[in-house]
């Protein structure tokens, strides 16, 4: 049993037993009387240490077994937190990856967010407030900007494009010119010597001959111009002077045609012409000295203009009259003169105008009918004819028009169909489409002539060129008020579209001069544009291509920017076999290593 016990404590380590509990009788009896302690006596030394060893081995067979079932009770638990380790890390790594993705989730959630407020920030730079004074003065610059960006298209535009809107505009108009005489004249002519044809071959032969003259004046050196100035002035002078003449005579009470044999014409119209170069030619050698009134007056005014004026309102001819003043008014502004005197000018021009009209009773009758005033329209010759079926042929043809050569209003309805109230026909026939088109055409030409003038050098260019101008789109606003009943009825043709060969030839003419202009610009600019090729090809300058070492070399075909008037591409002509050098720009020495 010790044997066992040893083996025992030498296996596990020994728990140290608690003593026994004794019952209170035995300390009682210990110190109580003698029978008790002689009665107990004997039983305990009857025991004796047999009974002590088996007591004390029952003790340390108990301990031994609490000790085993405490000792099974932690490898139990220990085995079990063994097995139930991995599913504790398989949860731990779960949560972990839960975690994780978690995490992942966060972050792409913050990334959106962030992107999102980028997002909302960077629209918000594009996008500024609609409201504050920064809004508006953002808004103010834009609007500033894109009134630059078209007033450069307006002014500058190219060269090119100048001269073949001018030249296409002038084709264009001059064909729908042709086309409306035709059809405008064909009805009331029909019954006529010359047939429902003879108008259309008669202005078809002007048209052929002002578009001779166009050509001839647009090849011609710009110096002649020059120097004909005087003489056509002089040759139109003399024109308007033999209206007055026999050979002059009147139509509706205008006294301004002039019939030289099998030709007839208006003098007019040349001298329109004649007055635009000429007037450009004089102020162009005044230079800054027409802003002083005497060289302002003198001698365009006084006594060119104030001569042209007085001959053509002798012929009893107002609405030519007031084309020239606005084209002597044009060429007088675009010369630098003061402002001050086109006032006074404005207010004395205007008062003639009304006193001329005043002393005559058909320009009174005109002015009544436009005004509406009562008892106007009563009479043999009815004033109001003419223009209330001008409105009718225009109301008529709404969007599309009733066709070409469809108009009603030409049936002998509508006097001077062909002449002046042609564009009553044409937007008759060709509706608001049409007459639209047609001012397209007039738009395009005025703009072409506008940058010739902008971008001339010459002073004579663009004084010219702003007289000629002024006189096309003068007679055009004016005819087109006169027929929608913006204005009295005034003898004004409308130019290219109207009867009438002088006046087609005469701004074929002028068309011409302008065309001259813009060519010439043309061939000034092709220096400009060339000079970046002959310095990147160093055509004459020492140093260079032509001086270097690929002077021996084949003809090579490079790529030249002609901004910076560099080499960008590689010669593909015959190779030099000396090295290749190059010039360093800023020391002027060759580096053959380059």
């Amino acid at each position: 049993m010790l044997e066992q016990e040893d083996g025992m404590d030498r296996r596990r380590p020994r728990v140290p037993s608690s003593p026994r509990p004794r019952a209170e009788g035995q300390e009682e009896g210990r110190g109580g009387s003698a029978t008790r302690e002689g009665a107990d006596a004997p039983v305990v030394d009857a025991v004796g240490p047999a009974a002590e060893s088996s007591a004390d081995a029952a003790a340390h067979g108990s301990g031994e077994e609490v000790v085993a079932e405490e000792i099974v009770t932690e490898e139990i638990a220990a085995d079990r937190r063994r097995s139930l380790r991995p599913v504790d890390d398989a949860d731990d790594a779960d949560d972990a990856d839960d975690a994780a993705v978690d995490a992942d989730d966060a972050a792409v959630d913050a990334g959106e967010a962030g992107d999102a407020a980028g997002e909302d920030v960077e629209d918000s730079r594009e996008r500024p407030a609609t409201s504050g004074p920064a809004w508006r003065e953002q808004r103010r610059r834009r609007r500033r900007e894109r009134v630059r960006s078209f007033w450069r298209f307006m002014e500058v535009g190219n060269t090119h494009s100048t001269f073949w809107m001018l030249l296409g505009s002038a084709l264009a108009l001059t064909a729908v010119g042709l086309i409306m005489v035709l059809s405008s004249s064909a009805v009331e002519t029909l019954g006529s010597s010359g047939g429902a044809y003879g108008l259309f071959l008669r202005q078809a032969t002007w048209a052929g001959v002002g578009l001779v003259g166009m050509f001839a004046a647009m090849l011609a050196p710009r110096g002649w111009l020059d120097r004909l100035a005087w003489p056509a002035l002089l040759l139109a002078l003399l024109l308007l002077a033999l209206v007055l003449t026999p050979l002059g005579y009147g139509v509706n009470g205008n006294r301004n045609w002039l019939r030289l044999g099998p030709i007839t014409g208006q003098p007019a119209e040349l001298a329109k012409l004649a007055m635009a170069v000429w007037s450009g030619s004089v102020l162009a050698r005044k230079g800054d000295l027409v802003r002083h009134f005497q060289h302002a007056l003198v001698p365009v005014v006084l006594p060119g203009g104030l001569v042209v004026l007085a001959l053509v309102m002798a012929g009893k001819d107002l609405g030519t009259a007031l084309v020239f003043g606005v084209l002597i008014a044009a060429v007088l502004f675009t010369a630098g003169t003061r402002m001050r005197w086109f006032v006074i000018s404005g207010a004395l021009g205007v008062s003639a105008a009304v006193g001329l009209t005043l002393v005559s009773v058909t320009r009174m009758q005109r002015v009544q009918v436009w005004l509406g005033m009562e008892g106007a329209c009563e009479g043999v010759r009815d004033p109001c004819f003419q223009p209330m079926h001008g409105i009718y042929a225009l109301a008529s043809g709404g969007w599309w028009g009733v066709g070409l050569g469809q108009s009603r209003q030409k049936w002998n309805y509508l006097p001077e169909a062909e002449n002046d109230f042609i564009f009553t026909i044409l937007g008759e026939e060709l509706g608001l489409l049409g007459a639209l088109t047609v001012l397209a055409l007039f738009a395009m030409l005025v703009l072409g002539m506008f940058r010739v003038a902008s971008r001339a050098r010459s002073p004579f260019v663009r004084i010219t060129t702003v007289g000629i101008m002024a006189w096309i789109i003068g007679q055009t606003v004016i005819n087109l008020a006169m027929v929608t009943g913006l204005l009295p009825v005034i003898g004004i043709p409308l130019p290219f579209i109207s009867y009438g060969g002088s006046a087609l030839t005469a701004t074929l003419l002028a068309v011409g001069v302008v065309l001259n202009f813009a060519r010439e610009q043309r061939r000034d600019l092709r220096p400009e544009e060339a000079a970046p090729v002959a310095d990147a090809r160093g055509d004459g300058e020492p140093g260079g291509a032509a001086d270097g070492p690929h002077a021996r070399s084949g003809r090579g075909d490079s790529t030249v920017d002609s901004a910076s008037g560099s080499r960008r591409g590689a010669s593909r002509g015959r190779a030099s076999r000396t090295p290749r050098v190059t010039t360093d720009p800023t020391t002027r020495k060759q580096d053959p290593t380059a």
